[in-house]
C-alpha cells in the first residue's frame, strides 16, 4: 500500500495575532476563546461558571500547544476496514506517544488548569510517562504592596525532567515572576534537561513577556489574550510589541488591566 503524501509531514502553526515579541510567543487569534474568556472575566461571573469556563479554555490552549510543539512520528494504523481490504491502513504523522511530559501544578489558581492539562496529556501520550508536580508559590511584596517576586513555600516533585516536555499552566501571566521562579527551581533542584518548556496562560501582559522572553528564552509562551490596557491610545493603535517599552498592562500593585481580577481568589471563593 502506498502512503498518502498529504499526511507525510504535518507542519502545524496556530492562528496567532501579529506581534513583535518574538517567535517564542504565541497569542491565539480565536474569537470563540475570546468570547468565553470575556465571560469568565466579567464582573458578574462567579463559581461554578468560572471553573467551567476555565476548563474549556485550557482544553483549547493545551490542544494548540500539543499540536504545535510535541514531537511527531510516522505511524501505520490498521482501521476496522483492514478485514475487508489491505488498503484499510492509515499512515501518517502522529504525536509521539512515548514523549515524557511533566505538568507543574501551581497553588492556587493553577491547580484546576493543571488537572485539565494533565488529564488531556494522559489521553494523548502514554500515561506511564506523564507526571504532575505540585508547587506552592505566592507573591512576595514590598512594604508598599508592590510585587517583588514569587516565593516558593513547598513542593512535591516526582523525578527528573530529562527529555520531557514541561508544561506550566498559570492563568494570569502578570509579571513573569511565578514562571521564572518555577524554572529557576527546576534548573537548580531537578535533574535533567527538558526537551521543551511550555507556559500556558489565559492572559499575558507586555511586562510578563519582557521578563520571560529575556530571562528564559527557551520557554514557548501560549496565551489566549494580551492585555495592555494601561498603555496610551497611540500605543494601543500599534502592532503589539512595536513600542514594547511604552506598553503597560499592570497596575502599580501588579494586577492586569483589563484582566479579570484575582482569579485564584475567585476560583476558590477565598478572598485573601
Amino acid at each position: 500500500m502506498s502512503a498518502d503524501s498529504q499526511f507525510a509531514s504535518l507542519h502545524y502553526r496556530p492562528c496567532e495575532i501579529a506581534h513583535r515579541y518574538g517567535e517564542q510567543v504565541h497569542i491565539l487569534k480565536d474569537p470563540l476563546s475570546l468570547t468565553m474568556l470575556a465571560k469568565l472575566c466579567a464582573r458578574e461571573t462567579v463559581q461554578p461558571e468560572v471553573g467551567r469556563l476555565l476548563c474549556e479554555l485550557y482544553r483549547v490552549l493545551i490542544h494548540e500547544a500539543v499540536a504545535a510543539e510535541l514531537p511527531r512520528r510516522n505511524a501505520r494504523v490498521a482501521t476496522r476496514m483492514v478485514d475487508i481490504t489491505p488498503q484499510g491502513v492509515w499512515e501518517g504523522e502522529l504525536i509521539a506517544r512515548d514523549t515524557p511530559a511533566v505538568v507543574v501544578a501551581l497553588a492556587r489558581a493553577g491547580l484546576l488548569p493543571s488537572q485539565v492539562t494533565y488529564d488531556f496529556l494522559n489521553q494523548v501520550l502514554d500515561p506511564s510517562g506523564v507526571r504532575q508536580d505540585h508547587l506552592a508559590l505566592g507573591r512576595t511584596l514590598d512594604p508598599e504592596g508592590r510585587v517583588t517576586g514569587a516565593g516558593l513555600y513547598a513542593s512535591k516533585i516526582g523525578g527528573g525532567v530529562e527529555g520531557a516536555v514541561v508544561v506550566i499552566p498559570d492563568p494570569m501571566g502578570a509579571t513573569g515572576s511565578t514562571v521564572s521562579r518555577v524554572l529557576n527551581h527546576y534548573a537548580r533542584e531537578v535533574r535533567g534537561q527538558a526537551l521543551r518548556v511550555i507556559a500556558l496562560h489565559l492572559i499575558v501582559t507586555p511586562e510578563y513577556l519582557r521578563h520571560v522572553t529575556r530571562a528564559h528564552p527557551e520557554v514557548q509562551v501560549y496565551a489566549l489574550r494580551l492585555d495592555r490596557g494601561l498603555s496610551a491610545p497611540a500605543v494601543l493603535a500599534t502592532v503589539p510589541g512595536e513600542r514594547w517599552d511604552e506598553e503597560r498592562g499592570l497596575t502599580d500593585h501588579q494586577y492586569i488591566v483589563p484582566g479579570g481580577g484575582g482569579l485564584g481568589e475567585i476560583l476558590n471563593n477565598s478572598f485573601v
